[in-house]
């Protein structure tokens, strides 16, 4: 072989090696970004369920202005503001995994639970009134759909869409 061919061949290695590490990087921040993005989404929602465990725990700080009519008893508030707990955590699950941060069949576990809380009349109530108006607009027409259907199955959504919502 002679020194031209094997100067090319060195050249084409490093600079195949070179374009490889540039494109890993890539991944890696994208990957990092994506992860950054729901850590962020997740410690807003944590912080607005914050909000909301003050509210159960001491209904008087429910104002006006979140949809909470005058006279509504503290139990009432507390159901609903309890409910609006539970609808902030399957938010964080539905919005990981959306990004691809929460596995199938987990998410579905999730679905499962969510399915059996959504059957109560205190989260039906809860969810037509104005007090779930801070939501992720996706997460709202999600739950919309889910809210529609009469009976939800986990088992049911394997092989599915994401979060694709059965109707029987």
């Amino acid at each position: 072989m002679s020194n031209t061919v094997f100067q090319f061949v060195v050249q084409a290695v490093s600079t195949l090696a070179f374009a490889g590490g540039v494109i890993y990087a890539a991944l890696q921040f994208r990957g990092w970004r994506t992860a950054q993005y729901v850590t962020n989404f997740t410690e807003l929602v944590k912080l607005q369920m914050e909000l909301r465990r003050m509210v159960v725990d001491d209904p008087s700080l429910a104002p006006l202005s979140l949809g909470v009519p005058a006279g509504t008893r503290p139990e009432d508030i507390r159901s609903d503001f309890y409910n609006l707990m539970q609808v902030s955590l399957f938010e964080i699950a539905w919005f990981s995994h959306l990004k691809g941060q929460l596995t199938d069949d987990y998410f579905n576990s999730w679905v499962a639970n969510m399915a059996a809380v959504a059957q109560r009349p205190a989260f039906r109530a809860m969810w037509r009134s104005d007090r779930t108006k801070i939501l992720h607009d996706g997460f709202r027409r999600y739950m919309n759909t889910f809210m529609g259907d009469t009976e939800v199955s986990a088992p049911a959504l394997l092989g599915g869409a994401l979060g694709e919502v059965v109707k029987k």
